[in-house]
C-alpha cells in the first residue's frame, strides 16, 4: 500500500507536468490529490507487518529500478570513489547517525553501513523515517564485547536490543570499501600509519587471515572483495559477544542478517546468519 501510494503520487505528478491543456480547476484538483496522498502514513500499519525480508527486497528493488537504474552517471561517478563536502556531527546520536528513538517509534532494524558518503541504508532500501536505527562506522566492524575499548558501538547495541527492541540486525557491506583495503594491505603496504583507522581497522584481522588462506593467489583487488563480505560475516560473530544480543537470541526476539551492496553493478545480496 506504502509502495502504491508513492506510485501513484509519482504518477500524477508526471502527468500534471505533461498536460499544458488542463483547465485551472481540473489541475488544482490533481495537484490537491497529489498533496494529499504525499501526507498520507506511508509508514502505517501494513508496512509495520511486513516481513523484513520483503522489506529489505522491495525497497531495494524501488531504489534500483527508481535511482539507480535512471542516474547511471552518478552512480558509476561514485564506483570510481568519494569526494564527500560535508562531515556530519550530530549532538545526542550515536556515530553520527544512530537516532535516540522511543521504543513505541517502532524500528525495525539496527544497521551498521560501511561508508559515509557513498551508501546510506535508508536510501538504497528505501526505508521510512522510524524503520531503521542506524550506526555507522569505518569498515562496518562491529568489535567483539569490550566496555573500555569500544562502548561507542556497545552502547549503541546495548540501546537498539535494550530500550528499542529492535527485532532485526542487518550488517551491510559494499563494494571498493576503502576501509577494508586498508585492513588488507596493512602493515604490508608500508604506508605511514594513521592514528586511530589502523587500530580500528585491526578488528577485522581474523576475516582477513580467513581470505588471505582461501584466496591469496587472487589478486589484491579480489581479494578485497572477498573479505568485504567476509567482515560482514565477522562482525555478525562479535555480536554474538554482548549479553543483549545473547538474551535476545535465546528469547528468539532477535534476527542476525548480513547484506552486500554492489554499487558498481546495482545489486544487494542478502543472507541470514
Amino acid at each position: 500500500m506504502a509502495r502504491q501510494s508513492l506510485e501513484v503520487v509519482e504518477g500524477l505528478k508526471r502527468f500534471l507536468s505533461e498536460q499544458n491543456g488542463l483547465d485551472n480547476a481540473t489541475a488544482a484538483k490533481i495537484e490537491k490529490l497529489a498533496a494529499e496522498l504525499q501526507g498520507t502514513d506511508l509508514n502505517g500499519f501494513d508496512q509495520v507487518q511486513k516481513d523484513p525480508v520483503q522489506m529489505i527486497t522491495e525497497g531495494f528493488r524501488y531504489f534500483k529500478t527508481n535511482k539507480f537504474d535512471k542516474n547511471p552517471a552518478l552512480y558509476n561517478h561514485l564506483a570510481l570513489g568519494q569526494w564527500p563536502q560535508v562531515e556530519l556531527r550530530r549532538l545526542g546520536r550515536i556515530l553520527a547517525t544512530g537516532d535516540w528513538q522511543n521504543p513505541a517509534s517502532g524500528s525495525r532494524f539496527w544497521l551498521t553501513p560501511m561508508n559515509y558518503s557513498r551508501v546510506c541504508p535508508s536510501h538504497i532500501l528505501n526505508f521510512q523515517p522510524g524503520d531503521a536505527f542506524m550506526v555507522r562506522n569505518i569498515a562496518n566492524m562491529v568489535p567483539p564485547f569490550d566496555q573500555l575499548k569500544y562502548s561507542g558501538v556497545g552502547a549503541a547495541i546495548e540501546y537498539a536490543i535494550e530500550a528499542l527492541e529492535v527485532p532485526n540486525i542487518l550488517i551491510i557491506g559494499h563494494s571498493r570499501c576503502g576501509g577494508i583495503k586498508r585492513l588488507m594491505s596493512h602493515p604490508e603496504d608500508g604506508f605511514a600509519p594513521y592514528d586511530f583507522i589502523d587500530e580500528w581497522v585491526k578488528i577485522g584481522k581474523p576475516a582477513k587471515a580467513k581470505v588471505i588462506a582461501k584466496f591469496g593467489h587472487l589478486p589484491f583487488e579480489t581479494q578485497c572483495k572477498h573479505c568485504e563480505k567476509e567482515a560482514v560475516n565477522l562482525s555478525l560473530i562479535h555480536l554474538l559477544s554482548y549479553p543483549y544480543v545473547q538474551k535476545a537470541l535465546a528469547n528468539k526476539k532477535l534476527r542476525l542478517m548480513g547484506g552486500y551492496y554492489n554499487f558498481v553493478d546495482g545489486t544487494f545480496d542478502r543472507w541470514d546468519f
